[in-house]
């Protein structure tokens, strides 16, 4: 019913930056929070950040200061932006959206296939 497609994933190199694009779609009444997770090779998936349909935004300690979240709330699209990237910030970087369906009250929550970020020299 509801598909999530991120884009801008890629190799950049250490203080580098790439922007991170998470589109939803399908049978969307409205959608509350939106945001990012990732998962590194053997760790466990972690929060990146999230922002409300009102914009309120909330990050994890290790991107505040580097990362900034942005909706377009027409568009049903959320945007990561990523500056002064580190080795630290390799993983696959899953959108994840609370997404209130129609013909349900409740929203539900869906996550995208992920977009792989590599931070390299």
């Amino acid at each position: 019913q509801v598909q999530l497609v991120e884009s801008g994933g890629g190799l950049v190199q250490p203080g580098g930056s790439l922007r991170l694009s998470c589109a939803a779609s399908g049978s969307i009444r409205s959608i509350d929070d939106m945001g990012w997770y990732r998962q590194a090779p053997g760790k466990q998936r972690e929060f990146v950040a999230v922002i409300s349909s009102g914009g309120w935004t909330r990050y994890a300690d290790s991107v505040k200061g580097r990362f900034t979240l942005s909706r377009d709330n027409v568009k049903n699209t959320v945007y990561l932006q990523m500056n002064s990237l580190n080795l630290e910030d390799t993983a696959d970087y899953l959108c994840n959206a609370d997404v209130k369906v129609s013909g349900y009250k409740r929203p539900t929550s869906y996550w995208g296939q992920g977009t792989q970020v590599t931070v390299s020299s």
